[in-house]
Order: C-alpha cells, then structure tokens, then sequence
C-alpha cells in the first residue's frame, strides 16, 4: 500500500510568511543554496555526513528528483518552505510512512509504552540556520501540526529529530510534544527521537 492510500494529500499550506508546496527540480538552485547555507546544522540531524563540503548543484538535483518522484508516486512527501513569493528557500518538510525502509533496520526502543507498528507515518523538517534566531523553526512546527491536523487526515504520526540537534529537541519540546520513541539506525551515532 501506498503511503498516499493512508493520508489526504494537500497540495499547499500558505501562511503569511511562507509557502509550503512539493519541491520540485526546478527548485535546485533555491534548495541547494538554503542546504550548503545550512550545512553545519544539517549534518548532525541527518546523521550522514550530507551534505559534504563538495555536495554539488548537480548532487543536489539528483537528490531533489529523487524526491520528487517519492512524492508523484505517493511513497514519501517533500515540501519546499519557501517564502510567499517563492524566491528564497527557508527548508523542508518531509512526511514518510511509519513503514519506510529506513525504519526496517533500526533499533526502535518505546519511550511510552507505545508501539511502533502503530506509527503510521513521520514528519520531520529542517530551517535554514539563518532563520533560527528569529524563531522560523517554532512557527514552521506551530503551523504544520495544525496543517496535519486540519488537512492530512493522518493519525498516528510522530515528529523525528536527532538528538544530536539540541535546538530541534527543544523546540518540540517547547511546543508541548514528548518522546514516545528513540530510533538508532545501524552505524549512526545520534539516535532519532520520535515526539508525539
């Protein structure tokens, strides 16, 4: 089954501030300007190294194709953050299904009594580190939590971070959500800590 067959998928959130809608290729250039601005805080939350000093334009547009193609084939959903007149990258949203691959190898510990085969899909975001001091992060979260709980029709979701990404944890915690989960993928040395 498709993650798609599971949720509704809304085509854009608007917000005063920012817009989010599917990043497609012909957002390169904005994605990968906000990804290399971002780096130093993009590696401990991926856990993989990425993007690497020499990531390319050309690396990245196989990345965001990539991306594109889950989200047209209803398997994982990417939306750009953008703002209102789309000229400037702020990040991502990243919704996958509680079942994607990445997750059949992890170790995946209860916080909270719950079980992960429950978990039917997870969300998770990024902001460019330029935006952090003025609070883009708190908003961004603020307004996609309301999306999902307006527009998804998902129930069952999480919210992942590293803990590796302090700020991250603390904002998620700041906005109310709790650990439930602690996810260890093999050879990663931050776990990821799913909040609901």
């Amino acid at each position: 089954m498709d993650f798609a067959d599971l949720v509704s998928v809304p085509e854009r959130l608007t917000t005063p501030e920012f817009v989010l809608r599917p990043l497609v290729a012909a957002d390169v250039e904005l994605d990968y300007e906000a990804v290399m601005a971002s780096r130093e805080q993009l590696r401990p939350w991926e856990q993989t190294g990425w993007p690497a000093d020499d990531f390319t334009l050309e690396d990245d547009l196989a990345d965001v194709e990539g991306l594109e193609r889950g989200h047209r084939d209803g398997r994982r959903f990417t939306y750009t953050v953008l703002t209102p007149d789309e000229s400037e990258c702020l990040g991502c949203v990243y919704f996958m299904p509680g079942d994607a691959r990445s997750y059949t190898t992890a170790e995946i510990t209860p916080l909270a009594g719950n079980q992960w085969d429950r978990v039917r899909g997870t969300v998770s975001f990024w902001v460019r580190s330029s935006r952090l001091d003025d609070g883009l992060d708190r908003r961004l979260v603020a307004a996609v939590l309301r999306w999902i709980a307006d527009d998804w029709g998902l129930h069952d979701l999480v919210t992942m971070t590293n803990e590796e990404v302090p700020q991250q944890v603390a904002l998620l915690e700041l906005v109310g959500l709790r650990p439930v989960f602690r996810v260890q993928l093999p050879g990663q040395s931050g776990a990821y800590l799913a909040y609901a």
